[in-house]
């Protein structure tokens, strides 16, 4: 993130040059590549979980479900209240943990009323978060990484 660093600095350059390089998965799938259809096949319900990194931070919301289209055989199913955090949020899950954990738990109470079987991702944190709840709470869900259904076949 070069706004981290002071105007002109050398620290600053260098980080512009790498965050150039640099994109989210679907994003750089959907919009450098162009690709929509990976040829991934993946016979489940699956919903959609916006991570408040990639979409308040990157901006990106369009591009995973655009993915998840072109997935042969899924049913996709949209999430009520896709876009509320699901409460791990890097240090608040620790600081916080009682709070962080009612908003996973309120997150999952919405995935199970979807029917899907599987919770899509884009987020490593918030799938270990909402993968440790899962666990905890035996629930009839699976959390997958957006990469995960892309190279099912």
């Amino acid at each position: 993130m070069p706004s981290l660093f002071a105007d002109g600095s050398a620290e600053r350059q260098q980080a512009e040059r790498v965050a150039a390089r640099v994109r989210e998965f679907s994003d750089f799938l959907v919009n450098v590549v162009g690709v929509t259809d990976v040829g991934a096949r993946f016979p489940y319900r699956v919903t959609y979980h916006d991570s408040c990194h990639l979409l308040r931070g990157l901006g990106i919301r369009r591009e995973p479900r655009v993915l998840l289209a072109g997935v042969r055989d899924a049913t996709i199913v949209e999430l009520e209240a896709s876009d509320t955090c699901c409460g791990f949020g890097g240090t608040f899950a620790v600081k916080y943990p009682a709070i962080s954990g009612e908003m996973g738990r309120e997150k999952l109470r919405r995935v199970v009323q979807t029917g899907a079987e599987y919770l899509v991702a884009c987020d490593t944190g918030c799938l270990m978060h909402l993968r440790g709840l899962i666990a905890r709470g035996q629930l009839p869900v699976r959390a997958l990484h957006l990469a995960e259904v892309l190279a099912a076949r």
